[in-house]
Order: C-alpha cells, then structure tokens, then sequence
C-alpha cells in the first residue's frame, strides 16, 4: 500500500529547534523522525512513499537522497505549502486507483501498521476511510472523536475546550479508493484534511485505536517526552 507523508511544514512550535532543522528531521534517539517512518513503513511491508518538502526542502533532499529507502520514496516540492489536504490533492495519482495511507510525519508512532489495515479490510461497508486514534492526555490540543458502538467516528471536535472524552485522531490514515474518488471529484478545493475534509465525513470514518506510542513533537514539551 502507499503512503504520503506530510513533511513540509514549519514546525513554528518547536522554535528554536527548527531553525536550523526541519521538523520531519528532528532526531528521536539520535534518529532523524523521518527515518523512524521509512523504517516502520517497511517492515511492515507498505510502499513506495511520496514525501513533500517546502521548508528546509535542500536538508530534506539530501537526507533522503542519501537514505537507503531512497528508490521507495518520491520526493515533492511545493514552493508554497499547499495545506494538508492541498498536497493530498495534488497527488492522488500517486495512489495509482487504489487505497493508500496518509500520513502526518511529525508524529512519532509505534502504532502496528498490519492492525490498521485489517481494521481497514474489515471496516463496515459505508466507511470511506480508517482513522488511527489513541488516547491522549491533553485532549484540548488534540482532535477528539466520538465513536458508535461499532467504532465508527459520529462526531469530531478540533482543538475544542472540554471536549467529550481523551481519544483523540492520530492524524494517519488508510483512504479507500472510494474516497480517492470523491476528493478527485468533488473536493478538489479544499485546503485542510482535519477542518474541512473530516467533518464531511462523519458516519463514514472507522476508527482504530492503537496503545502503543503515539507522539505529536509539534511542541518542546512533546518533543522532549518523545525522546524519554
């Protein structure tokens, strides 16, 4: 299965960290996030991978130039960051007609990718897509979801004060190609996935929880916790 992986932002919370060094190179353990995701994508046997870069795109280049996953990934600049959902748009012919992951690479996951896509194959016949969520323990940062009896996501709320619960969109996802369909069709526009893209889809999202680590570093105090 293929991937996209969302790598060219900012990373303005993590200043003065990001300077100098992008975000998606911001060293875990000494080893540079994004090299943590080619390594866990494939041992789980998912490729091959499309990057985008805009900010720091000459160090990103070169480190991925110089990986030894380079022939699984495909590398895409934007002069202008086109959003989350604007990169995705722009290339779903990446997916070539099928299902396919996205991903936001800030995130340091220790999710199992072959749970995910069992839940996938095994979603209830009107999702469109399958959500990763866990368990948070600062909910109003996060995107909060309710779920029905069936795991199905029923309601959403982005960054919201006292939000209905801690489980919380890990920002990676499986698309089915039904869904590849719509966005082609009808929601070539949109900028956002979580803003604009999500709330169009409720009742049409299955969800699965992870319990192993899932980290956004977009801040210091994440960042660090990821590292210990």
């Amino acid at each position: 299965m293929r991937a996209i992986l969302l790598s060219g932002g900012y990373g303005t919370r993590l200043r003065p960290l990001t300077l100098k060094t992008p975000k998606c190179l911001m060293p875990i353990k000494n080893k540079p996030l994004l090299e943590i995701w080619f390594e866990r994508l494939s041992e789980a046997n998912l490729g091959p991978l499309l990057v985008n870069t805009h900010y720091l795109s000459d160090q990103v280049e070169k480190y991925v130039n110089a990986s030894k996953y380079k022939d699984r990934v495909t590398l895409v600049h934007e002069d202008l960051l086109l959003g989350t959902a604007g990169t995705l748009i722009r290339n779903l012919d990446f997916y070539k007609g099928g299902d396919g992951l996205l991903i936001h690479a800030d995130n340091y996951c220790l999710a199992n990718f072959a749970e995910l896509q069992i839940a996938h194959r095994n979603r209830p016949s009107e999702c469109l897509m399958t959500m990763l969520t866990f368990r948070t323990d600062s909910p109003t940062t996060s995107g909060i979801v309710e779920l029905d009896k069936r795991g199905v996501v029923i309601g959403f709320h982005e960054k919201t004060q006292n939000p209905p619960g801690n489980l919380a969109n890990g920002a990676i996802y499986i698309l089915s190609s039904g869904l590849i369909d719509i966005l082609r069709k009808n929601l070539s526009h949109v900028k956002d996935f979580s803003t604009e893209v999500i709330p169009l889809l409720m009742g049409k999202i299955y969800s699965h929880e992870t319990y192993e680590s899932l980290i956004d570093i977009g801040s210091i105090d994440s960042y660090k916790r990821a590292n210990e």
